[in-house]
C-alpha cells in the first residue's frame, strides 16, 4: 500500500502536469510592451506587468485543465498521451482537477477587483479557448489563428496592464510571429503522429502547412522591419536576432525533427534561448534614454 505521504507527492506531481508549468514561458509576451513603451525603467510598471503575466499563468493552466478533461477518452486511446496526460493515465481524478480548476477561477474573480482591464482581456482569452476547446479546434485554418490570437492577447494585457497603447505594427508583428509557432507545431504533429493525434490533421498536408509558415515568417521579419525602420530606428541593430531566431527555429524542425513545442524549444536549445536574451538586451539598451 501506498503510505498518505507518497499519495500527497504522486498528486502534487499530477496536478503540476495538470497546469503545464512549462507553457508559461508563452506568457513573456506580456513583456513585449514593458520594452517598447519604455516602462521598463519603472519599478512600478514593472510589477504590474509581472503580476498580469503571472495571472495569465493562471488562466492558460484554467484552459488546459478544461482543454483535458474534455479530451480524457480521447487521451486514454493516445498512445503518448494516455501516458503523459494526468488525467488519461489516472494520476490525478477528475475531482481534483475540477476542485483546482474552480480555486483558479476564483483566484482570477479575486484579481477583478485589483486589475479589471487584464482580467477582461484574460476573461475573453479564457472565452475564445472554451469555443477552441468545445467546437473550433475541429475546424482547419480558424484553429490555427485562435491559437496565434492567444499570443496577441497576452501582449495586449501587458500593454493594458501599463495602460499604454498597443501599436498597430507590434498587434500585425505579434500575430505574424505566433501563426508561424501555431504552423510549425501543427507541421510536426502531422509528421510525427499522423492525423490520428489530432483530428485536424487530416485536412492538412505537410506542403500546405509549410505554405502558412513560410508566409508568416517573411511577414514577421517585414512587418518588424517596418516597425523598427518607421518608428524606432535605433532598433534595426535587433533585426538580425529576430531573423536568426526564426532560421534557428526553422533548422530545429527540418533538420533536428523538433519543433512540435515552442516552449521547449526556447527552454532547451542554447542558441534561441541567447537569441531572445540577446534581442531583449538590445532593445532594452538602445531604448535606454542617454540625458
Amino acid at each position: 500500500m501506498n503510505s498518505p505521504q507518497h499519495t500527497t507527492k504522486h498528486t502534487a506531481t499530477g496536478l503540476l502536469k495538470l497546469i503545464r508549468p512549462k507553457q508559461w514561458v508563452k506568457n513573456i509576451f506580456l513583456f513585449a510592451p514593458l520594452i517598447f513603451s519604455k516602462e521598463f525603467l519603472h519599478l512600478y510598471s514593472v510589477y504590474h506587468v509581472i503580476f498580469a503575466a503571472f495571472l495569465f499563468c493562471l488562466a492558460a493552466s484554467a484552459v488546459y485543465i478544461v482543454n483535458d478533461l474534455n479530451d480524457i477518452e480521447q487521451d486514454k486511446t493516445h498512445p503518448e498521451k494516455r501516458k503523459k496526460r494526468p488525467l488519461a493515465s489516472g494520476e490525478i481524478s477528475v475531482n481534483n482537477a475540477i476542485l483546482l480548476l474552480g480555486a483558479i477561477y476564483i483566484g482570477l474573480f479575486a484579481a477583478w477587483f485589483v486589475t479589471p482591464k487584464v482580467i477582461n482581456v484574460i476573461i475573453v482569452y479564457i472565452a475564445i479557448n472554451l469555443l477552441y476547446s468545445f467546437k473550433l479546434k475541429h475546424e482547419p485554418v480558424i484553429e490555427i489563428f485562435i491559437v496565434a490570437f492567444g499570443f496577441v492577447l497576452r501582449v495586449y494585457a501587458g500593454a493594458v496592464a501599463l495602460n499604454v497603447p498597443v501599436s498597430n505594427w507590434m498587434f500585425v508583428t505579434t500575430l505574424s510571429l505566433s501563426l508561424y509557432l501555431a504552423s510549425i507545431k501543427r507541421r510536426q504533429e502531422l509528421i510525427q503522429n499522423g492525423s490520428q493525434s489530432r483530428g485536424v490533421l487530416s485536412h492538412y498536408s505537410v506542403t500546405l502547412i509549410n505554405r502558412f509558415a513560410e508566409m508568416s515568417a517573411t511577414s514577421a521579419i517585414i512587418f518588424y522591419s517596418l516597425y523598427v525602420m518607421t518608428v524606432q530606428s535605433k532598433l534595426i541593430v535587433t533585426i538580425p536576432f529576430v531573423m536568426f531566431g526564426l532560421f534557428r527555429y526553422w533548422f530545429i524542425v527540418e533538420t533536428l525533427r523538433d519543433g512540435e513545442s515552442p516552449t521547449d524549444v526556447v527552454i532547451y536549445d542554447k542558441q534561441i534561448l541567447l537569441t531572445v536574451l540577446f534581442w531583449a538586451g538590445f532593445c532594452i539598451w538602445v531604448l535606454i534614454p542617454r540625458h
